[in-house]
């Protein structure tokens, strides 16, 4: 039996015409100019109403080559319903006013049988405006494809839980055919959000907003789950799709294939100038597959930094030199200066 879940935000986050809609989300993907990458493994993208975060979310979108892929996976915050765990929906199919997205039953079943999750009813899953606000994207991105998506509406969990679940939906991206689609919005600043934090030292209030985004987008990048947790714990910025995020990073630590997250669009929906003012930043990243090789490769050029007969190990190394193209390296390998080689500046990785 068909449960259709309509396009419930269609008309007032976004328009409703069919044309208008593709042209718009055409001309913004061509505004970011990005060149399409099959190293995309999944996006962090925006989900406020297209009139304020349609453009930053072209910069995530914009980087797909959905060649390959057959299966997105959507992560996004509950804003109405609460639940301590994670939900799926009941729909087999999610509309859009440019094309439809069939849900995965056979995933969904499969979550299902772990007992971890919850289901969400139709009248949740359309109130719902997280997940949707990456569909017409999508339809665009993977349009005349077949591609099925598994949307998991992610709750208030508990630092365990994300743990818990990034464990168990690892295994997902080593699949090149998988893709994620995580949702979330920055900081939302002012009165209205009960939420002022504001560092004088940035001068403006939207540098300080700025400021406080970007500590937590580089936390994001370094990969570490615990220290994004930490960086929320002490700032308490309001980042509404902070628990997808988490999941989306304990995933990446457990799973096999190395992902790197790098941000590429930062957006504010207003500049704040007075503690009267009120603003929601945007942020978009995409997560990339990267080598090991690649990585050795990153090294093996910046093999000059490392002192002449230092061989006090790869920990060393990166404490001191602090490149973060190459943090993947320093949570996924372990690192050795072959002393053969040394003279030529080459350095051999091998795999956790």
């Amino acid at each position: 039996m068909e449960r259709i879940r309509r396009a419930s935000h269609a008309g007032s986050w976004y328009t409703d015409n069919p044309k208008k809609l593709a042209e718009e989300l055409d001309g913004w993907i061509t505004a970011a100019g990005l060149p399409k990458s099959s190293d995309v493994r999944g996006v962090i993208a925006p989900h406020a109403g297209y009139s304020y975060s349609g453009r930053a979310a072209a910069y995530a979108f914009g980087n797909i080559d959905p060649t390959n892929i057959s299966r997105v996976f959507l992560l996004g915050p509950s804003h109405h319903y609460y639940t301590p765990k994670c939900a799926l929906s009941t729909a087999t199919v999610y509309k859009t006013p440019i094309g439809d997205l069939p849900i995965d039953l056979e995933v969904i079943e499969e979550l299902k049988a772990t007992g971890k999750f919850e289901l969400m009813n139709l009248r949740v899953d359309e109130a719902e405006h997280s997940m949707e606000m990456h569909l017409p994207y999508l339809v665009k991105v993977f349009e005349g494809r077949s591609v099925k998506v598994v949307p998991i509406l992610v709750g208030a969990l508990s630092a365990e839980n994300e743990a818990m679940y990034g464990k168990l939906l690892a295994k997902y991206i080593d699949d090149p055919q998988n893709f994620f689609s995580v949702s979330s919005d920055f900081c939302h600043w002012g009165s209205r959000f009960n939420y002022i934090h504001y560092d004088k030292k940035y001068g403006a209030i939207h540098k300080s907003i700025e400021a406080l985004d970007k500590m937590g987008m580089d936390i994001i990048e370094t990969g570490d789950a615990d220290a994004f947790k930490e960086y929320l714990s002490e700032y308490d910025n309001t980042i509404c799709g902070r628990h997808p995020i988490s999941v989306f990073l304990h995933m990446l630590r457990n799973n096999s294939t190395r992902i790197k997250i790098k941000f590429l669009r930062y957006e504010q929906s207003s500049q704040c100038k007075t503690t009267r003012d009120s603003s929601v930043s945007y942020a978009s990243a995409a997560a990339k597959f990267v080598s090991v090789l690649n990585c050795v490769l990153v090294i093996r050029l910046r093999r000059e930094t490392i002192p002449p007969g230092d061989d006090n190990g790869y920990e060393s190394f990166f404490d001191r030199a602090k490149l973060s193209d190459c943090e993947v390296i320093r949570h996924h390998c372990k690192f050795v200066l072959h002393q053969d080689m040394q003279s030529l500046g080459t350095t051999i990785g091998f795999l956790n």
